[in-house]
């Protein structure tokens, strides 16, 4: 199993030797290494025969299932060995390792679920979490339970958190861990800026600045586009235009043999251009690449914790997205990148990606830590802390499918956690299982896993997707867009032990199966039924008026988009009404009424959000008033409360401290944070509240500065002033800003004769950002070193005022005259 090195030329050989040594002393430990350097193959191989490993096992852990195949198949390669002997790897419903398996390559998620089952990994010496810096949530879940474990119960765990680009000094800190950094050995990409992309014509122009691209240089081509719509429409028009080119197509749902070919060269020696989607950006290694060409465009699913639905969202590609997709040109010899957007757009890139925490649905990640006994995860130590908005909304999700009670993991709970899905598609399956529906709820939760293969011209009701499933297997693999779905349908039928159905669909079964995923999203048609539904979660939907289930009294929802007024329906099923009964419920309901500003008193027959009948209280459960007015707060607690000019002052003072002195754990004030937790601070002060003129009447500075723990109260206006007394004796407002930038004095030039330098703040650790103003209010300059200023720049300025203020003083020494606040008066 000893691995020669002698043969292998790859940078990360460098860093090797120090690697090792860091990892026998040290317990944490980061690594840079650019795409190409050989951290993915090399590092573990290399650390196989160290001693304090003794005979536990090496985890590396990858974000994309094709990476993690890939790597362990390269990792065997070089080991002469077949995958599943020394190296192996795990993925969802997929498994080659044995008996004799060293390593394993894992996707993220299967990790989090081997610390469920052993929190003390008793047989892991080393985690390796490898392309770190893609920030996905499964990435960032196992990080920080791994921690724990490290922590609490394997003080000899040794974790080895590998990144191509990343802020190392945040990350660092946060892990207390030493760096170390591979050179690479990136040869130079020569970078072309064309104009700005128009997102609807992605796939044509991506098509021509590669016919134009092919024509000037040699080599394959690698082309960036946000998904498989774009691709294949971009594939369609090379494939008329490149007749000489093999052209293919890179996606995560694309077969495996598929994917190979497109990573490996052409057996004929043709040139190829392969259409990828973010895939490609790090782990897999294509061959021939010498030309990329980058749309500027990825896909990714955002979560909208207000209606809890996710929606696939496209967006500009960050800075450090935008570097390591040009850099796959530059791997085997210099190369070129063709960017389509201009300079300007280049330099408004955001720094980094967005980390997957801050806007994915958290329903799993918070039955995980449930699982693990944590009721709050905030109590754990992220890199990123899960949002609290996103965090309590996966919490009344969780209690809806009776997965928590009161904050902690039911049985039930426990019975969702161990199946390999989302709680929501688990939960489902639970409940076919007890009801003798599980053949059919197999086949829904592969369809709702993966992208509709009909298409919305095929309409809305998903049972036309079931039975069209069914008749591919009966017609034994006809039609290769079900494929994949029915992997997963066959995986999920392994996992229960049952055998597939091809039969009739019962649509009402379907429905009652959708309403258990998705309790939500149940809807009933409006009066007048205009193709217009109420969802049981409050928001309006609607169907196109010609579709099959336009005129269905209810429904479930599958699939809906998340716009802000009237969502539109792009799968459902149809829903027999007697079928709900166990979820009517009979509820005290106190509501806000947004139109007129006040609250409303009811009792309801209800599911959910649809109200079955009503009757009128008059005097209702104070509780529950409570509850509604603070409902209404975290809704649009921004337009009911007074947010003045000095509260966003008090918000940005602790946000900018926050930010200065994360050691001091000072809270978080932002305005998404206080009205998801706005029963803690403002329901002392809402007893008497009857309509929105009441809410607008609370002075909030007030309320929020007394639930501020007197600790941070005494040390607010010492770190972070409200005002600065100046030399003439005025006490001038600091404007802070709430990212932590450099607060803004604003004040006239007069006023600070005699101060020699900057005012400093925060113990000294922080200086203001002068804007010094014309006797007119106008800035005649900004500096961060008013010492600079007096000696450099102030004669100039001196020079244009004192034509146009002669009245007022302009003296020769300014850091040795008086400070004065208007015309200096004559003696």
């Amino acid at each position: 199993m000893a691995f020669d090195f002698a043969s292998i030329d790859l940078p990360v050989k460098d860093i090797i030797p120090e690697v090792k040594n860091h990892l026998e002393n040290e317990q944490t430990l980061i690594i840079k290494a650019p795409p190409g350097a050989g951290k993915s193959t090399l590092l573990p191989l290399a650390l196989l025969e160290q001693s304090w490993l003794g005979n536990k096992k090496i985890l590396m852990l990858e974000p994309r299932r094709l990476a993690a195949k890939s790597i362990a198949a390269r990792m065997a390669d070089l080991l002469g060995e077949e995958v599943g002997q020394t190296v192996g790897y795990r993925i969802r419903f997929e498994t080659k390792v044995s008996s004799e398996t060293k390593i394993e390559v894992l996707t993220e998620g299967i990790l989090t679920r081997m610390l469920h089952n052993d929190n003390a990994l008793e047989n892991i010496g080393l985690i390796i979490f490898d392309e770190f810096h893609e920030r996905s949530l499964n990435a960032d879940v196992a990080l920080a339970l791994s921690r724990e474990s490290q922590q609490v119960l394997r003080p000899d765990l040794k974790l080895l958190i590998m990144s191509a680009t990343l802020d190392m000094k945040h990350l660092s800190t946060m892990l207390n861990a030493k760096v170390v950094e591979s050179e690479g050995r990136q040869y130079p990409v020569a970078i072309h800026h064309l104009e700005d992309t128009d997102p609807y014509l992605i796939p044509e122009l991506t098509a021509n600045a590669i016919i134009r691209a092919v024509k000037k240089h040699e080599g394959d081509v690698l082309a960036f586009l946000p998904g498989q719509g774009e691709i294949m429409r971009c594939e369609g028009i090379l494939r008329n235009e490149l007749p000489d080119f093999k052209i293919h197509p890179l996606f995560g749902q694309l077969p495996q043999g598929k994917q190979r070919a497109a990573i490996l060269p052409n057996r004929e020696g043709k040139r190829k251009v392969v259409l990828s989607t973010s895939i490609a950006e790090t782990s897999l290694t294509i061959e021939g690449i010498k030309i990329v060409v980058d749309s500027g465009f990825g896909r990714h699913s955002e979560f909208d914790p207000q209606s809890a639905l996710t929606r696939l969202k496209t967006h500009r590609i960050s800075r450090d997205s935008a570097d390591q997709r040009a850099g796959r040109a530059g791997r085997l010899s210099e190369g070129v990148c063709y960017r389509l957007w201009n300079p300007v757009t280049n330099s408004r890139l955001d720094e980094h990606r967005m980390p997957e925490i801050e806007q994915a649905d958290l329903a799993s990640l918070v039955l995980d830590m449930a699982e693990w006994g944590i009721r709050n995860p905030e109590d754990l130590t992220w890199l990123t802390p899960p949002p609290k908005g996103s965090v309590s909304q996966a919490k009344e999700l969780l209690h809806s499918l009776d997965a928590l009670e009161h904050g902690n993991i039911t049985e039930h709970g426990k019975e969702l956690h161990q199946l390999p899905t989302h709680p929501r598609i688990a939960h489902m399956l639970v409940y076919a299982e007890e009801n003798d529906l599980l053949a059919l709820a197999t086949d829904l939760a592969a369809l709702l896993e993966e992208r509709d293969p009909l298409g919305k011209e095929h309409g809305t009701d998903i049972n036309e997707r079931i039975e069209a499933l069914r008749r591919y297997r009966k017609e034994k693999g006809k039609g290769k867009r079900f494929a994949h779905i029915e992997k997963i349908a066959n995986s999920y039928r392994k996992l229960f032990k049952i055998e597939a159905e091809n039969n009739y669909v019962d649509a009402y079964e379907t429905g009652i199966l959708l309403a258990h995923a998705y309790p939500e999203r149940i809807a009933c048609a409006r009066p007048g039924n205009n193709a217009q539904f109420q969802l049981s979660n409050g928001k309006i939907a609607f169907i196109g008026h010609k579709d099959d289930l336009a005129h269905e009294p209810w429904l479930a929802v599958a699939s809906i988009d998340a716009r802000d007024e009237m969502g539109k329906i792009f799968l459902a099923s149809p829903l027999d009404p007697k079928d709900l009964a166990p979820m009517v419920k009979q509820k005290e309901v106190i509501t806000w009424d947004y139109r007129d500003g006040e609250l409303i008193a009811s009792n309801d027959l209800r599911i959910g959000n649809i109200v079955l009948k009503s009757t009128p209280i008059h005097h209702p459960d104070e509780s529950l008033r409570q509850q509604a007015i603070c409902d209404a707060i975290k809704k649009d607690g921004e337009r009911l409360l007074d947010f003045n000019k000095d509260v966003q002052q008090w918000q940005s003072r602790i946000l900018s401290l926050r930010h200065w002195n994360p050691e001091q754990h000072w809270p978080d004030v932002s305005t998404a944070s206080l009205l998801v937790d706005c029963e803690k601070w403002i329901s002392p002060y809402i007893n008497k509240v009857k309509n929105a003129d009441d809410l607008k009447k609370l002075n909030l500075l007030e309320i929020l500065q007394h639930s501020l723990d007197w600790e941070f109260q005494e040390k607010l206006e010492k770190l972070a002033p409200s005002k600065i007394k100046v030399p003439s004796g005025s006490n001038i407002k600091i404007q802070y800003d709430e990212k932590g930038n450099p607060p803004i004095l604003a004040v006239r030039l007069q006023e600070v004769f005699g101060l020699e330098a900057t005012p400093m703040i925060n113990n000294g650790k922080n200086g203001v950002l002068m804007h010094l103003l014309s006797p007119g209010f106008k800035v005649v300059q900004i500096t961060a070193d008013l010492r600079s200023f007096w000696e450099n720049t102030y004669f100039e300025v001196k020079k244009e005022m004192k034509r146009r203020y002669p009245k007022h003083s302009w003296p020769d020494d300014p850091t040795d005259a008086e400070a004065v606040r208007g015309v200096k008066r004559k003696k």
